[in-house]
């Protein structure tokens, strides 16, 4: 057994190459292999977002504050708040973060295929942030 007790795992930034604006990463669980699941706690400050991404496995998100948007490639941006759970399959295109006058927070679930959860693409433009 392994007990994660809270600020025993360092906070960390959402890196630019992957992220725009302000974006806090708190790791939740990441067990050893064989298991494939992680999970972190995401919290995105008004106006930060992610850049287009997929997962070879899927992701699960469950929002838990805030007031955030989602959009899948060729869909609507779709508002996210506090106890939605958003599932994107796994391979679809798609984006999500804060609005650009709330801030929102969600923990992420997703799996690793081959060691990697996530395939980073090009930053969400502007343009495509309003909806």
């Amino acid at each position: 057994m392994d007990i994660k007790r809270p600020g025993t795992q360092p906070s960390g930034k959402g890196p630019p190459d992957y992220f725009t604006g302000t974006v806090r990463i708190d790791p939740l669980f990441s067990p050893p292999d064989p298991a494939r699941v992680a999970g972190a706690l995401v919290t995105f400050e008004p106006g930060a977002r992610t850049a287009w991404h997929t997962h070879p496995l899927g992701q699960t998100l469950v929002v838990t504050a805030g007031c955030g948007w989602a959009q899948r490639e060729g869909g609507p941006v779709e508002e996210i708040r506090p106890g939605d759970v958003v599932w994107f399959p796994p391979g679809e295109k798609h984006w999500h973060g804060a609005t650009p006058t709330t801030a929102m927070t969600h923990i992420a679930i997703q799996e690793k295929l081959n060691g990697s959860p996530v395939d980073w693409l090009e930053q969400v433009t502007d343009e495509q942030y309003q909806p």
